[in-house]
């Protein structure tokens, strides 16, 4: 549960970030500018709003001990402002002037990392603002970033829903394909690690959103000095009707690391600052688990959700509650060419091998080219929800 605190509406146009510290509170917007507010009473600072950006600011991070606010723009440029004065200390710029769609500093300040929209990051020294890497982590425009509690890591997403995780000399690690549909919109580390069991694995939880509407919540672990793989953990995703908050979905969000409060903006050009309440507990669920469905339960449940097309192959296909049940983000159904529906690892061993036709045809297959089924993936995620 939530409650308004206060609405700002001092930005000409849509909102792009909103970024928290122990005693401010930062906002940016395309009109360029940035405003800075003191979360005593939110009135704004003096020397706010803060302008240098030649094109609208994207991203606005304040570093870990509140004494500066970074900013980065499709001017390809990142403003490093002194929180105290709003004076510019410094103006990084990415070595291809690339527009540049997110930033992020170390949470010991030594480095200050910056997404472009052709795919590469650039790594600055931050005591020195000198350049140590420009290099590709992505075919497609990078806009989230963050970095490990210990700054000797840090972990990229793109439009094309992919997380990596590289280290500080931007080697790679692990890569996350796909870990949203339609693209990761932002990622976050929490600030501390966590020691295991024997004090043999250290690891660390990561959160993610995207374009599909979902927050994931992953453990990047390391064991004897192995990186291991990202574990997916299911996680509630917080949402409430914007009705009499903001005329449009809200876009950004930012929580503040001293109060219970949460800041959301929209394309309507206006903050909510909100405070969290207390909360109550739902009521017991009182339809079946997916797990006990019957191929009936999910014939009627797939004409619930308007996927009546699909009805005759999953009856084909005798799928019941428990083959539902283990559809997830690996094994969710691709389309392929012949217009039928398989879980993506079988259909790409097939196509690997000397078949070159049809699982259910056996006609010649035009291409290879494989197509997620994301009609099928929302139904299963909107069941999800609403349970």
């Amino acid at each position: 549960m939530v409650s308004i605190i206060c609405t700002l509406r001092h930005h000409t146009d849509e909102l792009s970030c909103c970024a928290f510290s122990p005693s401010l509170l930062a906002t940016c917007s395309v009109d360029k500018t940035l405003r800075v507010y003191n979360t005593a009473d939110f009135s704004e600072l003096p020397y706010s709003p803060l302008s240098g950006h030649g094109y609208g600011v994207h991203c606005c991070r304040f570093s870990s001990c509140g004494s500066h606010l970074l900013s980065c723009s499709t001017d390809g440029s990142v403003i490093v402002w002194s929180s105290d004065t709003g004076e510019a200390t410094a103006v990084l710029q990415h070595p291809g002037r690339i527009p540049l769609r997110v930033c992020a500093l170390a949470p010991d300040s030594s480095l200050l990392l910056a997404g472009a929209c052709d795919g590469t990051v650039a790594l600055w020294d931050f005591p020195s603002k000198t350049l140590r890497r420009c290099s590709t982590v992505s075919e497609a425009s990078v806009v989230a970033c963050c970095f490990s509690p210990c700054g000797q890591f840090f972990v990229t997403g793109c439009t094309h829903g992919d997380l990596k995780l590289w280290d500080v000399d931007v080697s790679l690690l692990h890569a996350e394909k796909d870990a949203h549909d339609l693209g990761v919109t932002c990622c976050s580390s929490a600030p501390q690690f966590r020691v295991g069991e024997y004090g043999c694995c250290v690891e660390f939880r990561l959160a993610s959103c995207g374009q599909d509407s979902q927050l994931k919540i992953w453990i990047v672990s390391q064991r004897e000095g192995l990186l291991h793989t990202l574990t997916s953990h299911s996680a509630p995703v917080l949402s409430y009707d914007t009705h009499h908050k903001h005329m449009n979905h809200y876009e950004i969000i930012s929580l503040s690391p001293s109060m219970p409060w949460i800041a959301t903006g929209s394309m309507d050009r206006t903050v909510n600052v909100q405070t969290l309440c207390q909360g109550r507990k739902l009521p017991g669920h009182s339809r079946l688990l997916v797990a006990d469905w019957s191929e009936e339960d999910v014939q009627t449940w797939l004409c619930e959700e308007g996927l009546e097309e699909l009805v005759c192959n999953f009856k084909a296909n005798n799928i019941d509650g428990p083959e539902l049940s283990q559809l997830n983000k690996e094994t969710a159904a691709e389309l392929g060419i012949d217009g039928y529906s398989y879980e993506r690892e079988s259909i790409e061993s097939w196509i690997r091998g000397k078949n070159k036709t049809s699982p259910m045809t056996n006609l010649p297959l035009q291409t290879t080219l494989l197509t997620p089924n994301r009609s099928l993936k929302m139904a299963i995620t909107r069941w999800k929800s609403s349970q």
